[in-house]
């Protein structure tokens, strides 16, 4: 197959690519009427500026990122079979780490799928084609998918930021098999209630996993409060990790509604309340009622998503903390998340203790914790390791 041939302009840094940065920005290539010219999604060839071969890549000209690589042997050819390669291979590694499928199977240009991630619910999984390469394969995604998995329903999920800076719709639907509603998935001893079809991204998050394991450690005998819920992701491990109690906060009803479906489907209902509202004014009406929690969990929605945002994103976790620390009991815990590739760990570390420093409390961190390894992280990419989680015990 012969694809058409792009090139770098000679001051972009080929170096990085060869070394395995995956992007190429548009202000790197040369753009002229040809190449400007391509359907977003188009296979081609990456040169360098001295006409040697780097690569094939996928063309995106509507995009800030115009060039993603897809397999540094120029000879390559993307079809189904191609990305049925990758796909097993992405399986290999979730078979060796997770006894049941219940998983990230594909985690974009980690996996070598740049801006494809795929979620897998047992017999059911959720595709979204953030790039527009796999918008203009997705059957052939879908094929393989089912190939190699054997999985029997496949939802595409189009919404979300990333789409809409690869300019491209937000339709979601079944693109094969049948969903009858959410689905239970066993995770850390509890089971969550996903909904694949209307939930927040694909329906659950599976990144934060070995953080919910770690805090259900913190959680025996205790009283717990999770801000920032969505379908009770904390809170749900931490009953199963022995709490007496289990308070979740969120703006979405539909999102405490399947958290308290999984609170039943536990057998642990009773143990569990949630509370709907914004989590800002939940905190200060509970410090308010003079409330108090062994164990306090926030884990908000990405405040700094890019780096025009980061300063305030800053300053709303710091906001955070401040306004959780006193909710922890003396000898408490406290855990805090970041999902903002734009905050580095240290940024969001410091946030974090100038917020419970301006709640009146002293801490100590004892943990920090990332995303598990059906997440896994491209070395060369920063956006890959965005998830932190900080654990601090909170006296006095």
């Amino acid at each position: 197959m012969t694809y058409p041939v792009i090139r770098l302009r000679p001051k972009a840094d080929a170096r990085a690519v060869r070394h395995g940065f995956p992007w190429v920005y548009a202000d790197e290539l040369v753009t002229d009427r040809r190449t400007q010219g391509l359907t977003p999604g188009t296979i081609a060839v990456l040169e360098d500026a001295e006409r040697r071969a780097m690569g094939v890549v996928t063309i995106n000209p509507k995009s800030k990122i115009i060039a993603r690589m897809l397999d540094r042997d120029a000879g390559a050819v993307i079809d189904r079979d191609w990305i049925a390669a990758r796909l097993a291979r992405a399986l290999t590694l979730r078979e060796t780490l997770f006894d049941a499928p219940f998983y990230r199977l594909v985690h974009a240009e980690a996996d070598g799928l740049p801006g494809v991630i795929i979620d897998r619910f047992g017999e059911a999984a959720v595709i979204q084609p953030n790039a527009a390469w796999a918008e203009a394969m997705i059957v052939d995604l879908s094929a393989a998918l089912a190939d190699v998995t054997g999985v029997t329903a496949i939802v595409k999920n189009a919404t979300g930021r990333a789409r809409g800076l690869e300019g491209l719709d937000e339709e979601t639907g079944i693109l094969a098999g049948k969903i009858d509603g959410p689905l239970p998935v066993p995770m850390n001893g509890a089971t969550y209630l996903a909904d694949l079809m209307g939930g927040q991204k694909t329906g659950l998050f599976y990144d934060q996993r070995p953080n919910h394991a770690f805090a259900a450690r913190l959680a025996g005998d205790a009283r717990v409060l999770d801000v920032f819920s969505h379908v009770g992701g904390f809170s749900l491990a931490a009953l199963a990790g022995g709490a007496t109690s289990a308070l979740a906060v969120d703006g979405s009803t539909p999102a405490l509604e399947l958290a308290e479906g999984g609170a039943r489907a536990m057998g642990m209902g009773d143990r569990f309340a949630t509370r709907k509202g914004d989590a800002f004014a939940v905190m200060e009406a509970l410090r308010g009622e003079g409330a108090q929690f062994d164990l306090v969990i926030c884990d908000p929605p990405a405040f700094a998503p890019a780096k025009p945002a980061l300063e305030a994103g800053l300053r709303a976790y710091e906001r955070v903390a401040r306004l959780a620390a006193p909710l922890v009991a003396p000898g408490g815990f406290l855990v805090l998340c970041s999902c903002s590739h734009a905050a580095d760990l240290t940024q969001f570390r410091n946030a974090s203790a100038r917020g419970i420093g301006r709640g009146g409390r002293r801490s100590q961190l004892i943990h920090t914790g990332f995303a598990g390894p059906d997440h896994p992280q491209l070395p060369q990419l920063a956006e890959s390791g965005y998830l932190k989680a900080l654990f601090f015990r909170l006296d006095g």
